[in-house]
C-alpha cells in the first residue's frame, strides 16, 4: 500500500491548509492509501534524513521508496493525479 507522508509543524499556516485536503484524499482512497503526518519539530532527524527544507512537504512512498515529492500547499486533484500510478 502506498504511504503519503505529510511533513508539517503545528505553527505552520500552509500546513493547516493541507489538513482538510489530506482528509479528503484519505477519504477518496480509503483502503488503498495510508497517510502519515510527521511533525518536523518533534522528528528533526527524520526530516533531515529526507531533506525536508520547507513545510508542508509531501512525500509518496511506494514499496518503501520515495516516488513523488512536493513542497507547499498541493491541491487535492494534483495529489490524486500523482497517486494514480501507485493505487491498485
Amino acid at each position: 500500500m502506498p504511504v503519503l507522508v505529510d511533513f508539517y509543524a503545528d505553527w505552520c499556516g500552509p500546513c493547516k491548509t493541507m489538513g482538510p485536503i489530506l482528509e479528503q484524499v484519505a477519504t477518496q482512497h480509503q483502503g488503498k492509501l495510508k497517510i502519515i503526518k510527521i511533525d518536523v519539530d518533534r522528528n528533526q532527524a527524520v526530516a533531515q534524513q529526507f531533506r525536508v527544507q520547507s513545510i508542508p512537504t509531501l512525500i509518496l512512498f511506494h514499496k518503501g521508496q520515495p516516488v513523488w515529492r512536493q513542497a507547499g500547499v498541493v491541491p487535492g486533484p494534483q495529489i490524486t493525479q500523482a497517486l494514480q500510478a501507485y493505487l491498485t
